[in-house]
């Protein structure tokens, strides 16, 4: 297909606003399903997915459509909207030249769709503004049409109304699409490079790599060779999503599709890389992907250790088809060999966990959530820590370094005093109000990452009534007072459970912890305590009181000594235990420092 014929677009939006709905019209429309196949959210094909309602992974379709007699081919690649999933839609961008930005007519603007269109600026993409949700009672188009063109700049006749569950409007986006959006440059017939963009592994064809072709053709049977690795393969079977699997034979210059080509070796792929011909090889590489930066950290260990090796392979699986989490081993005195893992944030780390155990089929263990901090020693040498039980002896520390997040609050005027209590009380920095219109605001802050990634989020929603939404990019470390908050359970330090916390709020913070804790662990059959300490010195404690049998429940009237007799060896015996026995801690208490509330 001639490049001129072809359109490479994205669907962006803030989290719900009707990015996967509108899609599956898309499809309708254009005949790529019939009204049989059609069902709610057609490219969500993860189980996570459909039950959230949510997009995880960004996903691309091919579609023929004919416009006034002419036949085109549009590569649609519908993107996750949370803040967790940005790394998705910024490797999605790159393989297009345009972008439908899509705002709930019932919101307005939101904090990703601001954040979004950024990026599609950054990326020179041509954006086609969409009000969704028009069918709704409760929708606000020309307030909202208002907002988008003062917030973008936009005139107010560019933007187009639509409804992803009627399919009003969506005729004028497929003819705007055809009319704004570019076609790919490209030279169909010069040397082969296509860039990889996603993959992941199927069980009996192996890996599947996603692919967009800036220059030359690609045909079944040619041998490629992969820029970075080095590594050359024979083809066997080139194809593109309609949604499904289609094998084409051949891909030319513009187009988006797929290839397998019997890769067993999952090392052996980088999503960022080059495709071109082993015969007459590109020597200028695509520039592909920046790495992206974790921003959570936790440790994911196997319940049990001889599943050590089961793990290492599911996280392997795992990081080919999301490339934005990291992973490297580590070990810990509790919970034996492990992996310490970095995420975009909470839910990423909430969704790897999930999927581990669901797709890969891991009994795993995570450790409480932690970001990384710069810690300056004595000696003036600077060390980085992305888990509490990394950090030095205190005295050896002159001071800490943490890492400072730029938040941007979109809020209901009304809102305003309670949100900008919550960031003083998360130790925020005031920096700037924008009025997007009467009734909604931009607030401004910086704040310290760490507080930001526990509970902001839901508080903010809590005090918005759901109508609030925030985004944020790190800008830097700064220093901070801080110290490492340990957990001892029945004696023994549980490194999992230690955080590092503020020092003018780490008192109250490790009361509220054992407090936590002694809900979660649950009874033995002797006492346990928990205790929280900073360095040395105890700061709170909790302790659980032992199971108890009544022994003497079969003794009826006679001496009282031989009562006696049984409750001292009972007493004996709890003693015994409790010097030899081990605490079981489940996985909800490592998870209860998250529900620590600091107010």
């Amino acid at each position: 297909m001639r490049t001129e014929q072809i359109r490479n677009f994205s669907i962006i939006a803030h989290i719900d606003h009707g990015k996967s709905t509108l899609a599956d019209q898309i499809l309708l429309k254009t005949g790529a399903i019939t009204q049989r196949e059609f069902r709610s959210q057609v490219l969500d094909d993860m189980d996570l997915e459909r039950e959230r309602g949510i997009t995880i992974k960004a996903r691309a379709v091919a579609i023929s459509f004919n416009l006034d007699g002419n036949e085109y081919e549009l590569n649609l690649i519908d993107t996750p909207g949370h803040v967790d999933f940005n790394y998705e839609v910024s490797r999605s961008l790159a393989a297009c030249e345009g972008a439908l930005l899509l705002v709930d007519s019932t919101q307005g603007v939101q904090a990703q769709t601001v954040a979004n269109a950024y990026l599609a600026m950054e990326g020179d993409l041509t954006m086609i503004p969409v009000l969704n949700k028009i069918d709704m009672p409760a929708s606000r188009v020309e307030t909202v049409r208002e907002e988008v063109s003062n917030t973008f700049g936009f005139t107010e006749d560019e933007i187009l109304s639509a409804s992803g569950k009627t399919g009003d409007g969506v005729d004028q986006i497929l003819r705007a699409i055809i009319e704004k959006i570019p076609s790919p440059p490209g030279n169909p017939d010069g040397q082969l490079r296509a860039l990889i963009f996603d993959s992941h592994v199927d069980e009996y064809r192996g890996v599947i790599i996603y692919f967009r072709i800036f220059d030359g053709t690609i045909r079944n049977n040619d041998r490629i060779k992969m820029l970075r690795s080095g590594r050359m393969y024979e083809t066997l079977e080139i194809g593109q999503f309609r949604p499904t699997r289609k094998s084409c034979g051949e891909l030319s210059a513009g187009q988006v599709g797929y290839l397998i080509s019997n890769i067993k070796e999952l090392k052996d792929v980088h999503i960022g890389d080059t495709i071109t011909l082993a015969a007459d090889p590109a020597q200028e590489p695509l520039p592909g992907y920046k790495e992206p930066k974790p921003m959570v950290y936790c440790g994911i260990f196997p319940t049990d250790n001889a599943e050590f090796e089961n793990l290492r392979q599911a996280l392997e699986k795992l990081s080919l088809n999301d490339s934005s989490f990291t992973y490297e081993p580590d070990s810990n005195e509790g919970l034996g060999f492990g992996f310490l893992c970095g995420f975009l944030g909470l839910l990423h780390m909430e969704i790897i966990g999930q999927r581990l155990e669901r797709e890969q089929d891991v009994d795993i263990v995570q450790t409480a959530p932690s970001v990384k901090y710069e810690v300056v020693l004595q000696n003036r040498e600077t060390i980085t820590i992305n888990s509490p039980d990394k950090v030095p002896d205190p005295s050896t520390i002159d001071f800490w370094r943490e890492p400072i997040a730029k938040v941007s609050f979109i809020i209901p005027t009304e809102s305003i005093g309670g949100v900008m209590k919550l960031c003083q009380d998360r130790r925020g920095t005031y920096i700037r109000t924008e009025y997007l219109s009467k009734d909604r605001t931009i607030l401004v802050y910086e704040m310290p990452l760490a507080e930001v990634i526990i509970d902001v989020y839901d508080k903010l929603k809590s005090l918005t009534r759901g109508y609030g939404t925030m985004d944020f990019e790190i800008i830097g470390y700064r220093e901070g007072d801080l110290v490492k908050l340990d957990v001892l359970v029945a004696g023994d330090k549980v490194d999992a459970l230690s955080t590092i916390a503020p020092r003018e709020f780490a008192m109250t913070r490790g009361r509220k912890l054992v407090a936590k804790l002694k809900k979660e662990i649950s009874r033995h059959m002797f006492p346990v305590a928990l205790q929280a300490a900073i360095g040395g010195k105890i700061v709170a404690r909790e302790t659980i009181p032992a199971m108890r049998k009544n022994v003497t429940a079969k003794c009826y009237g006679g001496d009282i000594t031989r009562k006696r007799k049984l409750l001292e060896k009972q007493k004996e015996g709890k003693k015994r235990m409790k010097q030899f026995g081990q605490v079981e801690i489940p996985q909800k208490a490592f998870l209860a420092i998250l529900s620590v509330d600091e107010e």
